[in-house]
């Protein structure tokens, strides 16, 4: 599914800059024009609606949605590497509140997981490349694992996150590092913040994940007719009694649910108890930045002279 287009470009503000105007105008020009497009936004919409949640395991569990985006705007024959990192929304940990069906604040967020990005395995590749075809990030693993030596993007449980998304331009002029914020841009999008979870806690996202995810028809009823509909059913909720619940505290429009078949209640049940125990509090260690392995996954954020934080302007339209 194609999302809508994004006219999102380079422009943002970097910490140090004196008079907090945005540097766009001072851009290279084989990233000033970039354009990226989110694919399946439409998606990613529906699982907005309901709060999105993410697993993250020891071992690491792969993303769904799936991060894809088409982009546009480069320079065909210079070469781009492509990144991803992942920042917290707030500073604020998070329980579900089943009874309300929302999340609420239940305190101070745990000591931040080390910082890490995630390298494109095709990186660096020629402009002409990356703009013929969809991007996938789908090697991306999330993990809760401090310890963690695969390179996984290691994020606290309960917590919301912001993916980020950064081109930067491999400028093979000598010294390019000292003008290195010249040759990035970045790139956000609301609709895919997220909250990391041991177990899904909103039994909507349960059902929408079996629902629209390819590798889970072993988890979907036999009777095609309960699912008809389910993955853009979005403020309708589907308790096992077949009656609706709202969204959020605040009185919406609700739709209806077909009443929901002993079978698919179990098979939730099964894709619930396949996630690891929640865990609310993880061991206290002390986080070690690790240097960049054979594959480029594992790197300090300060690898390629990127800042850590940025304040950024993006939203899709």
């Amino acid at each position: 599914m194609n999302g809508l287009v994004l006219s999102q470009g380079c422009e943002l503000s970097l910490p140090g800059c004196t008079d907090g105007e945005p540097l766009f105008s001072t851009k290279a020009p084989q990233v000033y024009g970039v354009r990226v497009q989110l694919e399946m936004q439409a998606l990613w919409w529906q699982f907005d609606q309901l709060g999105t949640e993410m697993i993250v395991t020891k071992s690491g569990r792969r993303m769904f949605p799936t991060f894809q985006v088409r982009i546009s705007g480069m320079d065909p024959s210079a070469e781009y590497v492509l990144l991803m990192d992942f920042i917290p929304v707030d500073d604020k940990r998070y329980r579900y509140a089943f009874h309300s069906s929302s999340w609420l604040v239940a305190g101070q967020a745990d000591v931040a997981a080390p910082s890490r990005i995630h390298f494109h395995p095709d990186s660096p590749a020629p402009g002409a490349q990356w703009m013929k075809q969809t991007v996938s990030f789908d090697t991306l693993k999330l993990t809760n694992n401090l310890l963690d030596d695969n390179g996984h993007m290691i994020l606290n449980s309960m917590q919301r996150y912001q993916p980020r998304f950064h081109v930067v331009y491999v400028d093979p002029a000598p010294n390019s590092h000292l003008n290195a914020y010249k040759n990035f841009c970045s790139f956000s999008f609301p609709e895919t913040r997220f909250m990391a979870v041991t177990a899904y806690q909103n039994h909507r996202i349960t059902q929408l994940k079996i629902a629209s995810n390819p590798f889970a028809k072993g988890f979907r009823t036999t009777e095609p007719q309960v699912w008809e509909g389910t993955a853009s059913s979005l403020a309708a909720s589907c308790p096992p009694d077949g009656s609706t619940e709202p969204l959020s505290p605040e009185p919406r429009e609700q739709g209806t649910c077909p009443k929901s078949s002993t079978r698919q209640r179990s098979s939730s049940s099964v894709l619930q108890q396949e996630r690891e125990l929640p865990h609310h509090k993880e061991t206290s260690v002390e986080p070690t930045m690790e240097s960049k392995d054979e594959n480029g996954l594992m790197t300090p954020a300060h690898f390629l002279h990127i800042p850590v934080c940025w304040d950024f302007a993006g939203s899709s339209h």
